[in-house]
């Protein structure tokens, strides 16, 4: 086998591949001579078909078979060989000439077929003991606690019939028929349906209208749906509700004590008071590890810059460039809307994906340096969350998943990327600062600069875009 390399601009690589007939003759006869004793043919003894025979029925389809094995084999072999790792699966190429493809089968002539790929850059890595970060901290105030203590318990409340007027807190027992334009839509209804006036529970604007209704009284409630309402066909729309109140109910007198907290399945309010507590730091340990890692990317993508593979920028620019426009269509907006124009998002945007694909090499080589792997385990248990959006497409789900190699790797690398920033934590320096938690929930300036966008544009999806995770595998 010969390999020529026909073209080494930047990381664009293409080799011509050429496997002599008489090597690919070798190789068909050591596969008939294999099947000599294994096949059965009318008029021949087992083990007595003569070579010629076999040659002339199984020639063509066993050179077909090493054509295809040498296709999907070799190139793993020539990058070996050459030390090369190709950021994409190289592209093959070969003749789609019907007399020369014939030749080939009948081993008249060469194989010949061209690959074509883009390698993994070669950079020096920063020492990333280099790296200092502030971890802000939340010391969750007790007023906090008591707070979300008092709507935890607030689900144990009793209420009371009353004969009066629905008042604000009070309970009321309903059936209701919503219409837009005069017609019911799905969703709308309901029958002794409960709701706490004041819960906003419901659509704004629909509880209020419920005061000084009583048991009995039959109402039409006139509402207008959010813009950004979940329900795209109702976004916006004026709706009416026939309501009929059957029941209302005053809220009992609700004290935090022991007896709430055994109601609620734990066993005191001490306990309760933890387990809050234990939340609130969760959500707040969340932000805070998000800005930890933002800290990190950023300076790695100071420390490191190279030129990345355009096939894999070009795959990360379009997933965002197509979330980017479903969220202006499902917003019913345009680029002029935010600020800008659709080249200019462009430029950004590409700027955006070569910061993610430059920090997902950079990721990759920290995490196998570091000899980090993803177990099978932490497979199943991602392909699991998977499955459980899409309820009733479980099966579906499964099979995508079973089938689509590509599918697979998009679970692997979040995975292996969130273990090497754990990794990373052990070994950069970190200072714990105090916050307070409207300073770590505050947006930071930077996160245009951050993500390389100008920062007077700032459009909502942009900004959307800068609370992802900007490194990827």
């Amino acid at each position: 086998m010969q390999v020529t390399e026909t073209l080494s601009e930047g990381l664009k690589r293409e080799l011509k591949i050429v496997v002599p007939a008489k090597d690919m003759e070798s190789q068909m006869n050591e596969k008939l001579a294999d099947a000599k004793d294994k096949v059965r043919i009318n008029g021949f003894r087992p083990g007595k078909v003569p070579m010629s025979h076999l040659k002339r029925l199984y020639g063509k389809s066993i050179m077909a078979e090493l054509v295809n094995t040498m296709v999907q084999e070799k190139p793993t072999e020539i990058l070996s060989e050459r030390g090369e790792k190709a950021a994409t699966q190289p592209e093959i190429s070969m003749t789609e000439d019907e007399k020369e493809a014939e030749e080939i089968l009948s081993g008249n002539a060469d194989f010949e077929f061209s690959m074509s790929y883009e390698v993994i850059p070669a950079f020096d890595m920063m020492d990333i003991s280099k790296i200092e970060v502030t971890r802000e901290i939340v010391d969750v105030p007790e007023s906090e606690i008591d707070e979300q203590v008092q709507r935890v318990a607030e689900s144990a409340r009793s209420f009371e019939k009353k004969d009066g007027k629905a008042a604000d807190g009070d309970r009321v027992t309903l059936d209701y028929l919503g219409k837009v334009d005069g017609e019911p839509f799905d969703g709308g209804a309901d029958q002794d349906a409960e709701l706490v006036i004041g819960s906003n529970r419901f659509i704004p604007g629909f509880e209020e209208q419920l005061i000084g209704l009583k048991a009995g009284d039959e109402k039409v409630i006139t509402v207008t749906f959010p813009e950004q309402y979940q329900a795209e066909h109702l976004a916006g729309k004026e709706a009416t509700f026939d309501v009929t109140v059957k029941e209302v109910a005053a809220p009992g007198k609700l004290e935090v004590n022991d007896e709430v907290a055994k109601s609620l399945g734990v066993d005191s309010l001490e306990k309760l008071r933890e387990i809050v507590k234990s939340q609130i730091e969760s959500q707040y340990g969340q932000m805070t590890r998000q800005k930890l890692k933002r800290q990190i990317l950023d300076q790695l993508d100071e420390a490191h810059q190279f030129e990345s593979p355009e096939k894999l920028v070009d795959a990360e620019f379009e997933n965002i460039w197509r979330q980017i426009n479903q969220e202006l269509t499902d917003n019913s907006k345009s680029f002029e809307d935010e600020g800008t124009t659709e080249e200019e998002a462009r430029k950004d945007y590409r700027k955006l994906a070569e910061r993610r694909v430059r920090l997902g090499l950079v990721l990759s080589r920290i995490g196998e340096t570091a000899n980090i792997e993803v177990s099978d385990e932490e497979l199943q248990r991602a392909l699991y969350e998977q499955v459980r959006q899409f309820p009733g497409q479980e099966q579906q789900i499964y099979e995508y998943f079973q089938k689509t190699p590509g599918a697979v790797a998009s679970l692997r690398a979040p995975i292996f990327e969130e273990k090497t920033i754990d990794h990373m934590f052990g070994e950069i320096k970190v200072t714990d600062k105090t916050v307070s938690k409207e300073e770590l929930m505050a947006d930071d300036e930077e996160a245009a600069a951050e993500e390389k966008k100008p920062a007077k544009k700032k459009a909502a999806p942009k900004k959307k875009a800068a609370k992802k995770d900007d490194a990827a595998e």
